[in-house]
């Protein structure tokens, strides 16, 4: 992928999704996280899980985008939560979420990575914003792909 190419998809926007948050699933995620029941949904953590979980791709398929795959090792970079109304069990939201910045860097030692940020936005049944998550993923690429 050239640093054109990488550029242009910038704005991209992701297909999105649903989610319920099923009594079920907020006690198993929130006792895996040793956390009390009283926290309920409301835990910042479910953002982030039901944002990625309903963005509309596979992790693998968000790969792809930026011609990527498993096995070059893409990472998890940096991550920026913001809770507008904490997330209710019972609740069904909405994810909507875009490619927002694209940038080609080059490292001493690492050589040649993407840094690539999405923006994972929550609405409740109300079409209201009730929580976003910006996240990044940095893409290691090797010389030939570049």
């Amino acid at each position: 992928m050239t640093e054109d190419e990488l550029a242009a998809l910038v704005g991209t926007r992701m297909p999105g999704g649903t989610r319920t948050l099923e009594k079920w699933w907020v006690t198993l995620v929130l006792d895996a996280m040793e956390c009390s029941a009283d926290d309920g949904a409301s835990h910042p953590t479910f953002v982030f899980l039901v944002a990625t979980g309903s963005m509309g791709w596979t992790w693998n398929e968000l790969f792809e985008v930026f011609a990527a795959t498993e096995a070059d090792g893409p990472m998890f970079g940096e991550t920026n939560t913001t809770v507008h109304t904490p997330l209710q069990t019972g609740e069904t939201y909405t994810v909507r979420g875009e490619i927002v910045s694209a940038a080609r860097k080059t490292g001493k030692k690492t050589g040649v990575f993407d840094i690539v940020a999405y923006r994972l936005d929550v609405l409740d049944a109300q079409a209201e914003l009730v929580a976003s998550t910006t996240n990044s993923i940095v893409f290691p690429r090797r010389v030939e792909n570049v």
